[in-house]
């Protein structure tokens, strides 16, 4: 969709178009699905899309080009990654607040590589929401 239009330099102009074209996906991802959320084969529960995880994503992965063309592949990693490990939240982090834990997830991308996906767990709710999601260094 986006690819021949992606900056793929590393100049502030280019973290910053690659940002936009994030969040312009994530909100037609959201018009195509309604219930913000695609079920996760792993974990045998429903993974949601919530503005921590546009905010995070966009601010992440729009620092890399490989991360900005994993986050295209939203459907494919909400649906395939796999639970590698359970965090603690980082200290002070203001954004990890709302959850108790942080899941890692990877799911190996065609043509990008591994790439991981955190998800945190909300108090209370125990509801599953992606948090961010980067491409690793192969």
């Amino acid at each position: 969709m986006y690819q021949n239009e992606i900056p793929v330099g590393d100049s502030p102009e280019d973290v910053e178009r690659r940002s936009v074209i994030i969040r312009d996906f994530y909100r037609q991802w959201k018009e195509q699905n309604p219930s913000q959320r695609k079920y996760n084969l792993s974990l045998g529960e429903y993974i949601n899309i919530r503005m921590i995880s546009i905010t995070e994503t966009s601010r992440h992965a729009a620092k890399r080009y490989n991360s900005t063309l994993a986050v295209l592949q939203l459907d494919a990693i909400l649906t395939n990654a796999k639970k590698k490990s359970v965090s603690k939240t980082k200290q002070g982090s203001k954004n990890q607040n709302q959850f108790e834990r942080m899941l890692i997830m990877e799911y190996d991308c065609v043509g990008i590589g591994i790439v991981k996906m955190t998800v945190g767990i909300k108090r209370r709710t125990y509801e599953k929401v992606q948090y961010c999601i980067t491409a690793l260094e192969v």
